[in-house]
C-alpha cells in the first residue's frame, strides 16, 4: 500500500533533556506508515536550519520518500515540550515556522503524483485546508486529524465535506459527549469519524453504528505521537482491507465493513501502545545546539 502524509513537520524540543525529536502529525503518519510496512512518502515545507536538517536526515535514514517537499529560507517548525509523569506538556511553539508563509499548494504535477497513493493524511496544523477540495474532486482517500479543533464550527464546515476519515482528540470529554461530537462531524459531511480518548480508548461512528476499542495500557515513557500512531495503524489496516477486498470480493465490501473496522481499531490500539514506549514520536533524538 502506498501512503503519503502532507503538511506539518516539526521538531519537538524536549527542554528537560536538551534534545529535539522529529514530529508533526503529517510527518508522523509518513514515518509510522513506513514502520508498518507501507510504501511511504511525505510532502511538506521545510525551513533552512538545524531543525530542518535533522528532520530531513531522519527521513533519509528511515527511507521515507520526500522528493516533492519545498524548502525556503527561514525557521522550521518546532515546539517546546516537557514531560510530567509520562504525559507531554507543551510550553510553546513557533506555530509551524516557515510553513505558515509557504504552505503546500498543489500544482498539476503534484496532483498527478498524489494520485498514485492509496491514502493521504493531513491535519489541522498543516495549513492545507484550502487544498482539500482538489483531493475530493479527484475522489482520493483522505483523512484529517482535527486534534481539538472539532470545537471550531467554521473549521469543521470547511473540512468535513472533503475528507473520508476524521480523527478527533476527545480525552477531555465524557463518552456520551464524544459520541455527540462524532455525530456532529458526520452530519457535516465526513462518513467515518474516530474519537481518541487516551486511557479511555477510542470510539468510531460511521452513520449507522458506534464501535468502541479499549486501549492497550502500558507504563508509558512518552505519550507524544500516540494519536498519530493509532490513526496510521487504523488507516493502513482499514483502507488496505477495503482496497484488497474490493478487488477480491466485488459487491461484498459492506458485509465486511464491520470486520474491517474492528480489526483496524485493534491495530490502532496495539501500535499506539508501542509508540508510548519510546521518547519523542518515534525516537531519533538529537542534542539541541
Amino acid at each position: 500500500m502506498k501512503a503519503i502524509g502532507i503538511g506539518d513537520n516539526v521538531c519537538d524540543k524536549y527542554i528537560h533533556l536538551n534534545t529535539m525529536f522529529p514530529g508533526g502529525q503529517a510527518l508522523n503518519f509518513a514515518v509510522y506508515a513506513k514502520m508498518l510496512g507501507a510504501d511511504s512518502s511525505y510532502m511538506g515545507t521545510f525551513g533552512r536550519d538545524e531543525v530542518a536538517d535533522h528532520i530531513l536526515a531522519t527521513l533519509d535514514e528511515l527511507e521515507v520518500k520526500h522528493e516533492r517537499c519545498r524548502q525556503h529560507d527561514g525557521e522550521n517548525g518546532y515546539a517546546r515540550v516537557t514531560l510530567v509523569d509520562g504525559d507531554r506538556v507543551f510550553l510553546g511553539s513557533n506555530k509551524g515556522g516557515i510553513a505558515k508563509e509557504y504552505p503546500v499548494i498543489l500544482d498539476a504535477d503534484d496532483m498527478e503524483y498524489i494520485k498514485e497513493f492509496s491514502h493521504i493524511h493531513t491535519s489541522n496544523n498543516s495549513h492545507f485546508d484550502s487544498q482539500l477540495p482538489k483531493l475530493a474532486e479527484a475522489d482520493l482517500s483522505v483523512s484529517y486529524d482535527f486534534s481539538g479543533q472539532w470545537k471550531e464550527k467554521e473549521k469543521v464546515a470547511q473540512v468535513a465535506p472533503y475528507i473520508k476519515y476524521a480523527f478527533l482528540s476527545c480525552g477531555s470529554v465524557q463518552e456520551e459527549e464524544a459520541k455527540e461530537i462524532c455525530r456532529m462531524i458526520y452530519k457535516a459531511g465526513c462518513p467515518m469519524v474516530i474519537a481518541t480518548r487516551g486511557s479511555y480508548g477510542s470510539i468510531l461512528y460511521n452513520g449507522k453504528n458506534f464501535y468502541k476499542q479499549e486501549p492497550k495500557l502500558v507504563e508509558a515513557v512518552d505519550t507524544l505521537g500516540a494519536v498519530d500512531s493509532f490513526a496510521t495503524a487504523f488507516l493502513l489496516s482499514y483502507v488496505g482491507n477495503l482496497e484488497k477486498n474490493t478487488e477480491q470480493y466485488p459487491g461484498k465490501t459492506n458485509e465486511l465493513t464491520e470486520i474491517f473496522i474492528k480489526e483496524a481499531m485493534a491495530a490502532g490500539a496495539e501500535f499506539a501502545a508501542k509508540t508510548c514506549m519510546v521518547q519523542g514520536a518515534f525516537g531519533h533524538g538529537k542534542e539541541i545546539q
